[in-house]
């Protein structure tokens, strides 16, 4: 659980937890630069926050997402970012993982054009993970980041020529970080309100880095996760300026990676692109995060339920418009069309079982190059070089700008054509474990699982949980049940009935999190049975750690 909040006033209006130890990240020029960051943008995010909620409940009546009116002369319009930086023209191959310091050198010394560094979906938001994670990249930007494993192993930087160039991604706007309360008054009981995650990890990182980054041509680059709108774009662009301002960096230094992974967002790629326009360099199709965010913001359209998930692919209608209107979007525009995720990892002990997935890798990365994407993601070293093989014969050049996938027409209709499938006893019994072995790990701190030989990140655990809860509550109102495809119902009993199953399938398996097995499953249960869909599994499990 989280250390007790002592009242800490080295910065004027700052509490933090155990100001002591993190004196070498937190000291009086961060904490005041992190408070002022609070005050003059916590009014905007709020604001944001409750235009989704406005939206969301607009969806939830009936209404459908479309593109916007009001802002048709801005997709009409015949303007084009600012020229992508020499460090970003290459990025075929990108690797994403957490902030631990292993993981930081494993990326960095990969063999991936990028990496990113990830305080969002694959890190357990711990205290203790935040600071180690910030102070990682620190040492590794300075070249003198080292790890010992506890089997004496040592884990050290290549040369700074060999390494990945390094993209921070900071946690989204829907996130608060409780271990920062800034301006404590009557109102708040004594106690100040808690800081945006999103401004704590990106503010923090660049109070501490972003002299040494630019002083390199290095950035700092940063991917900006769930954005739903060009309003909560610009808002970043307000941030960023700001904090170039302060930190004396030309305008425009600080370059971003938007990740088009929430349905409103897919309706806005231009807008996005242009309210971020000095700065951005591309747009990445978050392919996971983009199904969990169709499921929530349709989550009352019956006619828009999914079948469960290993057949919700990027061939799924739906998704390949999202992908071909990025691709076309992106290049009409100047900026990369980024790819997706490979989940797969290597499985060692089943050479069949591993040809099968790594050939499933190779159709993925195949249908991406071929589409027009200018590079792809992997979760896993191992995959690096048969991406990077697949992107090296169909993309000569650094990038695919040039196709401009003029031929392509997407429709409203076409982002949102229900998907064919089927719910198999398979996949609903997956879904329950993937969210329970998931969130155990989570809350134990651990963000990054692998479940049958997939990186489940907390992308992917929403898919499966908000799934659930669609598939059981498709028959409020009076609808009729979803069922099995062998016929089974689909309701509460079913649902009951494999989570007190679970602990028995699980027994004797070495998995992450074991401990925290039955406070996940409490969790999921109350998550499920509920009348109303959480907006996200982190907000109650945040509190919890």
């Amino acid at each position: 659980m989280s250390a007790v909040l002592k009242p800490s006033r080295i910065a004027p209006g700052i509490e933090l937890s155990d100001p002591a130890a993190v004196a070498d990240l937190l000291d009086d020029g961060a904490q005041a630069f992190l408070a002022e960051l609070h005050r003059r943008f916590e009014p905007a995010r709020q604001a944001c926050l409750a235009e989704r909620r406005r939206r969301q409940a607009g969806f939830d009546a009936g209404a459908l997402p479309d593109f916007r009116e009001d802002t048709r002369a801005i997709r009409d319009g015949n303007w084009r970012v600012a020229p992508v930086p020499a460090a970003l023209l290459d990025r075929r191959v990108e690797i994403t993982g957490p902030v631990d310091p292993k993981m930081v050198i494993n990326a960095l010394n990969s063999g991936a054009n990028c990496y990113m560094a990830d305080f969002e979906d694959s890190t357990a938001p711990t205290w203790d993970n935040l600071v180690a994670g910030q102070r990682a990249l620190r040492a590794a930007i300075a070249g003198t980041l080292e790890f010992t494993a506890d089997n004496g192993k040592r884990y050290a930087l290549r040369p700074e020529d060999e390494r990945a160039v390094l993209i921070v991604r900071p946690r989204g706007w829907h996130l608060d970080e409780k271990h920062v309360l800034v301006d404590a008054g009557p109102d708040q009981g004594g106690r100040g309100q808690r800081m945006s995650a999103a401004l704590f990890d990106l503010g923090l990182f660049a109070w501490l880095n972003a002299t040494a980054l630019a002083a390199k041509d290095r950035g700092p680059y940063f991917y900006l996760p769930k954005l739903q709108s060009m309003e909560e774009a610009a808002l970043w662009n307000e941030v960023l300026t700001h904090i170039e301002h302060e930190l004396g960096l030309p305008q425009g230094q600080m370059k971003v990676t938007v990740l088009i992974e929430t349905l409103p967002a897919a309706f806005e790629m231009d807008e996005i692109l242009h309210a971020l326009r000095g700065r951005i360099v591309g747009l990445n199709c978050g392919r996971w995060d983009y199904i969990f965010s169709y499921i929530k913001t349709l989550r009352a359209h019956r006619d828009r339920v999914l079948p469960e998930r290993s057949q919700v692919t990027m061939t799924q209608p739906f998704l390949k418009s999202y992908s071909e209107l990025l691709i076309q979007t992106c290049h009409r525009r100047g900026a990369h069309a980024m790819g997706g995720m490979a989940a797969q990892i290597p499985i060692g002990n089943d050479e069949e079982a591993n040809e099968q997935a790594l050939a499933r890798v190779r159709a993925d990365k195949l249908r991406e190059v071929t589409a027009g994407h200018d590079g792809t993601w992997v979760a896993h070293p191992a995959l690096i070089p048969l991406a990077r093989e697949v992107f090296d014969e169909r993309m000569p050049g650094p990038h695919q700008q040039h196709l401009g996938r003029e031929e392509v027409i997407v429709t409203g209709r076409d982002l949102l054509v229900p998907s064919l499938g089927t719910i198999t006893r398979i996949g609903f019994e997956n879904n329950v474990e993937v969210c329970v072995r998931y969130l155990a790990a989570w809350l134990d701190g651990n963000g990054c699982v692998p479940i049958h030989w997939l990186m489940e990140d907390a992308a992917t655990a929403e898919i499966a949980r908000t799934q659930l809860w669609q598939w059981l509550h498709a028959a409020d109102g009076g609808n009729t049940p979803l069922h099995l495809h062998d016929g089974t119902v689909i309701d509460e009993a079913l649902f009951d009935r494999v989570l007190l199953n679970l602990p028995s399938r699980l027994a004797g398996q070495p998995i992450p999190g074991a401990g925290r097995v039955q406070e996940a499953i409490a969790l999921l249960e109350e998550l499920t049975h509920r009348a109303t869909l959480e907006e996200f599994l982190t907000l109650p499990a945040y509190e919890r750690i």
